[in-house]
């Protein structure tokens, strides 16, 4: 479905469901550690979820099988936790997890590295794609296109020779987990779909430290790099305002 502009209500609803995101996002991040298996952080956001009353929006999304997506190292976005994945010192951990409340959904997404980098190249390409995302964000105003959300994203990360991964983007989000339009993370300004205030979109760089190119793993699920490079994602759920946008995942204090 296309993206709609939300009522107050339902602006009012995704306050909420992104809030808890956020807070189980962070309730997470210290837990990402050598010797945890992805399977062991799933269960914990299924817990934190739930004592939150929230929803998880991805178990059961077109079949995925858990309530949180957790991608390491090559795996660009949507690894299925399990229990023997276990994390190495140095990993770098994507966890990308959806909460429905009142019927709307947020969506977001961050990547962290489990204990100490193994290079400092790591703690670059993490710091460098959220930038991009928040670059992505201030581009937003009434009546952006898709593609100066786009431009502004690619334009933050030239600086160093990085991969944009262009076959998966951002969307719409609210009613459903993936609405229309696409949000690409590259592009030419001043072109492809507006965007008006009141719609609610998800903006997720996804940057590698070689290539662009992905495959699917064979569970049908995984996107990894083609070339074995590492990856990083960083997401967020935002409603466009006139002159700007306001983040919805994260916590209210």
């Amino acid at each position: 479905m296309q993206t709609k502009v939300k009522t107050k209500a339902e602006i009012a609803a995704m306050r909420v469901s992104g809030g808890m995101l956020a807070t189980v996002l962070a309730a997470l991040k210290p837990k990402v550690l050598a010797g945890v298996s992805t399977q062991q952080l799933a269960d914990e956001a299924a817990k934190e979820l739930q004592a939150l009353g929230g929803i998880p929006s991805f178990k059961g999304y077109q079949g995925f099988p858990d309530v949180i997506c957790i991608s390491v190292n090559d795996q660009v976005v949507h690894g299925i936790p399990n229990k023997d994945k276990i994390i190495n010192e140095g990993d770098i951990v994507g966890l990308d997890f959806g909460v429905t409340y009142q019927g709307m959904i947020t969506d977001s997404a961050i990547s962290v590295i489990a204990g100490k980098a193994k290079q400092r190249g790591h703690i670059d390409l993490l710091k460098d794609t959220q930038n991009a995302l928040m670059a992505g964000i201030a581009s937003l105003k009434d009546q952006v296109r898709t593609g100066d959300i786009g431009f502004a994203v690619e334009n933050s990360l030239k600086h160093r020779k990085y991969g944009i991964v262009r076959d998966l983007v951002g969307h719409g989000v609210g009613h459903e987990v993936h609405e229309d339009p696409n949000i690409p993370n590259s592009g030419r300004a001043n072109t492809g779909p507006w965007l008006s205030k009141g719609m609610t979109i998800a903006i997720e760089p996804m940057v590698t430290l070689g290539g662009e190119s992905v495959y699917i793993a064979p569970d049908g699920w995984t996107v990894l790099t083609k070339d074995g490079s590492w990856s990083a994602h960083f997401e967020h759920t935002v409603l466009i305002t006139e002159n700007g946008a306001e983040i919805l995942t994260v916590t209210s204090s």
